[in-house]
């Protein structure tokens, strides 16, 4: 009789569902390595060996015309931070646990807190990669200048959520079709390593070579970003309203095939296990 009585109102139930997405978040991260230094180490060296290989690649083949009047790392590496994110967004949205994993058996975990975890651990990667290297960069090599930080971190974030997008439609068919949708999603990531543009500009480009390119959302956000990287270059070929517009377009597909997923999962799937 004189119980007190646990209210469960709507702001602890938020800080309920954000301690879960922090949880799982952490636990994401650390699946790939143990070793938070070394896991952070091998993102890095990731991006240095496609900016190694790049720039031997751009002066073996005379292709440093072609591009922008200016710093020469910054322009290769807004091209491959971005397409690594975009990347490794789709990735790890395609690897999160779905409907028949072991961890949805726990009362409280569900599809989205492992689909948020899986994206906010790439971020939180991504970033600090590109933070240390840009710093590295600055210090150890030659000043980095950046005419607009905050319109080349939005394109950043915009390359981040378009993976999030792309990555939540091949999740959605991946328990109906496994093979299939793991293998869209691989020729997926190596058609961008050419369909992302992160080697060519669109100012630059022929008409008919540029519709192989935009209708890639990575290609407007790589574009996008060194218009807003470099003071010399103003990019006419491409938007950011494509990537929004395509990205919750693609979201609003990807939840509706994971709802309808989920569904029959706990009903059919989940009774013969």
């Amino acid at each position: 009789m004189f119980d007190a009585q646990d209210r469960n109102s709507h702001f602890r139930s938020a800080l309920g569902l954000l301690e879960l997405i922090y949880v799982s978040t952490v636990r994401s991260m650390r699946k790939g390595n143990r070793n938070a230094i070394l896991g952070l180490a091998s993102n890095m060296m990731q991006t240095v060996v496609f900016l190694a290989a790049f720039y031997l690649m751009f002066y073996v083949l005379g292709m440093r015309g072609s591009a922008i009047r200016g710093d020469f790392i910054l322009y290769l590496l807004s091209g491959i931070f971005l397409f690594l994110t975009h990347t490794k967004a789709v990735g790890a949205i395609v690897g999160s646990e779905g409907p028949t994993s072991a961890m949805m058996q726990h009362a409280p975990m569900n599809t989205a807190i492992a689909i948020s975890a899986a994206a906010l651990s790439t971020l939180y990667m991504q970033t600090l990669s590109v933070l240390l290297i840009l710093f590295i960069v600055h210090v150890a090599w030659r000043p980095i200048v950046i005419d607009d930080p905050i319109g080349s971190a939005g394109m950043f974030l915009l390359a981040w959520f378009s993976g999030v997008a792309v990555g939540m439609v091949f999740l959605a068919l991946k328990p109906w079709f496994p093979g299939f949708a793991s293998l869209c999603a691989m020729v997926y990531s190596r058609a961008n390593m050419i369909a992302s543009g992160k080697m060519f500009l669109a100012n630059t480009m022929p008409s008919f070579m540029l519709a192989f390119f935009d209708w890639n959302p990575l290609f407007h956000c790589i574009d996008q970003a060194r218009g807003f990287a470099f003071i010399n270059y103003n990019p006419h070929f491409s938007s950011i309203s494509y990537p929004v517009y395509v990205s919750l377009a693609l979201i609003m597909i990807g939840l509706m095939g994971e709802f309808y997923t989920r569904k029959h999962a706990s009903v059919s799937w989940g009774a013969g296990r």
